[in-house]
């Protein structure tokens, strides 16, 4: 089956409309209609509903589409790779929101220095997020918090982070855990820690922004745990009482990883660079 006529068929699924989809691919809308014709006589069937506002996947072309995206991607890639032989065209880099906060401003610009034909992509989340991403193959690298327990996962790099509780500075706090977002590592470090310890933890609340669990904390909403670095970034380390956990209580690295299958051409590089 012709891959080019899967990328265009892919690309008019996923504008629902076969004009939109020309107009990404760069092609003449009267191209990508006989390459969608000529894809429904190799398959003797027919993938789209041809409907007033636009297009709509069939029964059949919804499941022809399922194994499109895998073999675009795939010729994709290998495309990719082959570019990639001798230099690295392009790089996606996953990563957590607290380390963006801190170091990913001088991995990419050192990155940039080092590598400037190659062209830079970042995505952020949760560990949760950022792991599921590398793992679809979405990015090329990542940093989480935590080692990978993915055995697909292998670390490149790790980054040693001093790991504290965040509580208001004079008064004591409730048991309320203040995270970032849904998935993120140490949100589930804290709720354990406090259930080893027999603790109750009232209710948990996720905030989009770093700064605004911190300033939260130092109203006495709630308690957090973070890097210190993190906390020293964003001005609060004189501001709330912290309490730093040794490294057998709470051992959360800042790990940079790929997939063992999808190894950068820059991996040797990526090992060796300091920040």
């Amino acid at each position: 089956m012709d891959s080019n006529l899967l990328k265009v068929f892919v690309a008019v699924a996923n504008n629902k409309s076969i004009s939109l989809g020309a107009q990404e691919l760069g092609y003449a809308q009267s191209n990508v209609t006989s390459r969608i014709k000529q894809l429904e006589k190799n398959v003797g069937l027919n993938l789209f509903h041809r409907i007033p506002k636009g297009v709509k996947l069939t029964q059949e072309g919804e499941k022809l589409y399922k194994h499109a995206i895998e073999i675009v991607r795939k010729v994709e890639d290998a495309i990719l790779d082959m570019q990639n032989i001798q230099e690295q065209k392009k790089l996606i880099v996953g990563s957590t929101d607290c380390n963006a906060a801190v170091r990913i401003s001088s991995f990419l610009i050192k990155l940039h220095e080092d590598y400037p034909n190659t062209q830079l992509e970042l995505l952020t989340g949760t560990t949760r997020d950022v792991t599921q991403m590398i793992l679809d193959y979405k990015v090329d690298i990542a940093f989480i918090s935590g080692e990978p327990k993915h055995n697909e996962l292998i670390v490149l790099k790790k980054y040693e982070e001093e790991i504290a509780i965040l509580e208001q500075k004079d008064n004591n706090t409730p048991n309320v855990i203040l995270s970032f977002k849904e998935g993120c590592a140490y949100d589930e470090f804290l709720k354990n820690y406090y259930k080893e310890k027999g603790e109750e933890v009232e209710k948990s609340l996720a905030f989009g922004s770093l700064e605004t669990i911190l300033a939260c904390v130092k109203s006495g909403m709630g308690k957090t745990l973070l890097p210190t670095n993190l906390v020293d970034k964003l001005g609060f380390t004189d501001e709330l009482k912290i309490t730093k956990l040794d490294k057998k209580t709470a051992y959360i690295p800042t790990c940079l990883v790929c997939r063992r299958d999808y190894i950068p051409k820059i991996s040797e590089y990526l090992k060796q660079l300091k920040l």
